[in-house]
């Protein structure tokens, strides 16, 4: 907490207002596709759960359906690679779409309100193993933590930014004649730190433009996320 009390006055004297974490944001990925007709579905539950307050929800477009006749141009194979890095994880032989992955650890198909809704419960009531603050200066964000449990193993400091909402006019592929409106898609998701909470984190990372920035501390190798912070 001493380190939390140095760091609000800090920025206070620079001018920043720090955004501080209110409990456990949840964080959930969809793993979706434009070319993908089961997907709009889990696309709009997507949209239902960036309202919540307490959920980070992101969209992360993959691109292994492209070559059904339409490519997504939000697809991206870092993405793809990704969700690979969930299923190793999980013990799963596949991949597929929708798919939310819920707090880095829970997986189920995209459209299963009731199931995702529970475990954004679980997620929402666990106790917070970290601290952490941001402050958005300019092109860049500032990352305060600190762990409530001590050391914690090999963390991963990650900054992820995305769009809040892009409307696309589908004209081929299993979607061909719709338009979808997508939600917080995500266009960067980078690593800019590791950490294993023995001391406090406090780092600075590029943050350029004015999109909402989204720092996520996750075990290493694609295991739970521990934190998990936005400025929108």
């Amino acid at each position: 907490m001493r380190n939390f009390i140095i760091a609000l006055a800090f920025w206070g004297a620079i001018g920043v207002t720090p955004v501080e974490a209110q409990g456990n944001k949840v964080v959930v990925e969809l793993y979706t596709s434009q070319g993908c007709s089961s997907c709009p579905p889990a696309d709009a539950l997507l949209h239902e759960l960036a309202g919540q307050s307490d959920v980070i929800a992101l969209a992360l477009h993959v691109d292994y359906w492209d070559y059904l006749g339409w490519k997504d141009n939000f697809g991206s194979p870092d993405f793809t690679a990704r969700q690979h890095g969930f299923a190793r994880a999980a013990h799963a032989t596949t991949v597929y779409t929708p798919q939310m992955v819920i707090g880095g650890k829970d997986h189920v198909i995209g459209s299963k309100a009731m199931e995702i809704m529970d475990y954004v419960a679980q997620h929402r009531n666990a106790v917070d193993q970290i601290t952490m603050t941001l402050a958005r200066n300019g092109d860049e964000v500032q990352i305060n933590a600190q762990s409530n449990a001590g050391r914690l193993g090999d963390l991963i400091v990650q900054v992820v930014r995305y769009t809040p909402e892009e409307t696309v006019a589908i004209t081929r592929g299993e979607n061909d004649g719709k338009t979808i409106s997508y939600n917080n898609i995500v266009h960067s998701w980078d690593e800019v730190s590791r950490w294993n909470g023995s001391r406090p984190l406090a780092i600075t990372a590029p943050a350029e433009g004015s999109d909402p920035i989204v720092v996520i501390i996750q075990a290493d190798g694609h295991g739970p996320i521990l934190a998990a912070a936005e400025i929108r």
